[in-house]
């Protein structure tokens, strides 16, 4: 083991011995998606754990599997051999009631010819004499110690873990590696737009499955990695298919941990196959992003599959009217297979995660709220007149904004979408959602009214913004 990093141990077996579930249990967490569907996890799965005073890296695995007609357990298996080759220990996790199983025997003869340290557990051993019974058919393999273990109740797993972390060295809790804030971006979209190509193309190798066959990714893969000296987390997605045609169990699962990664994201980067146009899906998931909160940016893939790329303004110009509702987005065109365009991409996640953690000071955004007024005063509803006594921010990621008001019932949609093309320009705000709350200051009504999709008031984006067009041109090719 390399001195200064935390050691690695992979979980290697078939298909639906309960890896996940080990790989949960040991995490302490619900972290890999676990169904009693074969096949469940198809990409290696990585996190952090710890025993006692010894942390290291668990890295979860899809079945190991031989097969000559599905090209996509091939590539599982690959996936397996990939974690075995770098992980320090491999724990081999079997299933008690399938013994003698020929699969199993050539993973032991795999993990022997790799010359890394392996433990066999026997999973789902629930009571002693299952355990009695492990021991008798697994001793075939020839190993000195077989683990009796029951991933999904716990029973065994110290045991296991004594042997795994023996040797391993001490890593006190406060000198533990951090993550140090990176900035989370999920890749999102619908099936087979090129989620996992593109997630391999930006880490420069073969990090997760990519398949033409959709649905190939069922869990969300983070994957840390640094680039010019910052740090990033990649979250590869399950592809969003519209909520009538999800199917029950092993997809939904794999939806809601789409969705889940884009709430913890700080951008969320939208796939969209160009080629075959956008679709009310994209849009869909477009306004998911914004509704949590999340800085967007709309990547138009497969650009390379378009023949008429000299009307680039043209398309650009369809997809912003496509999204019209989130003008804010920038845009990008690039091919994940070619690699066109695609190391634009770190400047953009980096441009749209600096804008949504802005904070400004109190005294300049009443500056350009008084220049806003200044210029267009608020309208008049009936006999009353809107009145905005002041501004300060509430919030960030994304910058949120309260107006303190005589009424929030008098704000126009009009008017706010005047104030929100001001306070954008003048902030230098093009990249991220922006949120307008209005409170009645003490004494007067109270109510909020803010500016996420579906509530009350909620903001008309406008139908041209120079500032748009004028990122765009700075920051793209458009070739």
């Amino acid at each position: 083991m390399t001195p200064n990093r935390l050691p690695i141990v992979a979980i290697v077996g078939r298909p639906n011995v309960g890896k996940s579930t080990l790989f949960n249990r040991l995490l302490g967490q619900r972290k890999a998606l676990v169904h009693d569907r074969p096949g469940m996890t198809r990409d290696r799965h990585y996190g952090r754990a710890r025993y006692i005073d010894r942390s290291f890296i668990l890295i979860d695995t899809g079945g190991y599997e031989d097969s000559t007609e599905s090209p996509l357990l091939n590539l599982m298996r690959e996936q397996s051999l990939i974690a075995i080759e770098e992980a320090d220990r491999v724990i081999f996790l079997t299933e008690e009631s399938i013994p003698n199983d020929p699969i199993d025997a050539e993973i032991v003869q795999r993990l022997r010819m790799s010359g890394k340290p392996f433990f066999l557990a026997v999973n789902k051993a629930d009571n002693y004499a299952k355990e009695t019974q492990a021991w008798a058919d697994f001793s075939v393999h020839g190993l000195d110690q077989v683990f009796p273990v029951s991933a999904l109740h716990g029973r065994g797993i110290l045991d296991l873990l004594d042997a795994v972390t023996e040797g391993f060295e001490e890593t006190p809790e406060d000198e533990a590696p951090r993550r140090g804030g990176p900035i989370r971006v999920a890749i999102v979209g619908r099936q087979n737009v090129g989620k996992s190509t593109l997630t391999n193309r930006l880490l420069g190798q073969n990090r997760v499955i990519a398949s033409d066959v959709p649905g190939t990714t069922r869990d969300s893969i983070d994957t840390d990695i640094e680039v010019d000296g910052e740090q990033f987390t990649l979250i590869d997605t399950a592809g969003i298919r519209r909520r009538g045609k999800i199917e029950r169990g092993a997809e939904k699962l794999s939806v809601h941990s789409s969705f889940a990664a884009i709430e913890r994201a700080d951008v969320a980067l939208l796939l969209v196959d160009i080629s075959e146009g956008i679709t009310a899906q994209d849009t869909h998931i477009a306004g998911y992003a914004v509704e949590a909160g999340k800085a967007l940016v709309l990547v138009l893939n497969k650009w390379d599959k378009i023949p008429d790329r000299e009307k680039y303004g043209t398309y650009i110009k369809q997809v912003r009217e496509d999204f019209k509702a989130f003008r804010f987005a920038p845009i990008v065109t690039i091919s994940a297979r070619t690699g066109q365009r695609a190391h634009k991409l770190w400047d953009l996640i980096r441009h749209s995660a600096s804008q949504h953690r802005r904070e400004f000071q109190t005294a300049e955004l009443n500056r350009v709220l008084k220049m806003a007024t200044s210029y267009l005063s608020p309208p008049v509803t009936g006999a009353r007149q809107f009145r905005i006594k002041y501004v300060t921010q509430t919030g960030y990621c994304p910058p949120s904004l309260t107006f303190f008001v005589n009424d929030p019932e008098l704000v126009h949609f009009s008017y706010e979408r005047y104030l929100q093309n001001q306070f954008r320009k003048q902030l230098g705000l093009d990249a991220t959602p922006l949120r307008f709350r209005y409170r009645a200051k003490s004494g007067d009504r109270e109510g909020f009214i803010d500016d996420r999709p579906g509530r009350k008031h909620a903001p008309v984006p406008p139908p041209e913004e120079d500032f748009d067009a004028e990122f765009e041109a700075d920051v793209f090719d458009e070739a």
